[in-house]
């Protein structure tokens, strides 16, 4: 066993102000997306300006925000919040959803992409490598505030968390960090080198998401108002699984139909 950490989760006290672990990194993970982003786009030649940038980091927080909150609203306790709707307001009471903020962040890129006039593909592309960056951190998070830990286990490096009992289990949030953080962050990074038709870095990520979610999932314990489904699944596996499959198909899709241009181009036609 090892012994957890047991880290204030308030980094800052500034009279009634706290400052926390779980914001900053946030505040981190989009940092360095604007970095990343802009040294990948000059890499490529993307002509995507300092200001474009700062604005899609904005639709992209948005997205994640807005869509993370009604994701969990709508995956995780969607009978609760039906009898109790102001409550989705209350996001001071905790409760995301990936699931929910990467489809929030799809279409916030969407709409970025139909008024700045971009291709799709070439942002969607560009700016799923650094989502990575911001899952690792949001996994340290996780670990520093003692929520969503492991399950039950009697391996060498097991924690007993302040809020799961007497129980020794899995830090799963590390677990999260190494594989949703490091490893899919050198995975869309390696595939970001390669000439491939255009979103299949994006698509990667829901594959490589997608699988490393469901591997992490079982060690990670289910909540508690959900359980398993079918005696062996959780929520996190159940929505990653379509991630996987349509993540492949579009893959497959882009290299049967997929016709190299002469010239790549991060504009749409106008």
């Amino acid at each position: 066993m090892i012994p957890y950490p047991h880290i204030d989760p308030v980094f800052l006290r500034i009279g009634p102000l706290q400052f926390r672990w779980y914001g900053l990194m946030y505040l981190l993970g989009l940092s360095a997306a604007y970095f990343l982003l802009k040294t990948k786009a000059a890499a490529k030649h993307l002509p995507i300006s300092k200001e474009q940038l700062y604005d899609l980091i904005v639709y992209a927080a948005l997205g994640v925000f807005l869509g993370g909150r009604l994701g969990y609203t709508l995956f995780y306790n969607a009978s609760y919040y039906l009898q109790h709707p102001l409550s989705i307001l209350a996001v001071w009471e905790g409760g995301m959803s990936f699931h929910g903020g990467l489809l929030g962040t799809c279409f916030a890129i969407w709409i970025f992409c139909r008024k700045k006039k971009f291709a799709v593909y070439a942002i969607a592309d560009l700016a799923v490598q650094a989502v990575p960056i911001g899952l690792g951190l949001g996994r340290l998070g996780n670990f520093i505030n003692g929520e969503l830990y492991g399950r039950p286990t009697d391996v060498a490096w097991c924690m007993v968390f302040p809020g799961g009992g007497e129980l020794c289990r899995h830090p799963s949030q590390l677990y999260e960090a190494c594989l949703e953080g490091v490893a899919l962050f050198v995975l869309l990074w390696v595939i970001g080198t390669m000439t491939t038709p255009p979103g299949t870095v994006f698509w990667s990520f829901f594959v490589g998401y997608g699988i490393f979610r469901i591997i992490a999932e079982l060690f990670r314990e289910p909540d508690v108002h959900l359980g398993f489904f079918f005696d062996a699944l959780t929520m996190g596996q159940l929505l990653s699984v379509p991630m996987v499959l349509f993540g492949a198909a579009m893959i497959a899709r882009g290299y049967l139909t997929h016709s190299p241009p002469s010239q790549p181009s991060l504009r749409t036609n106008t």
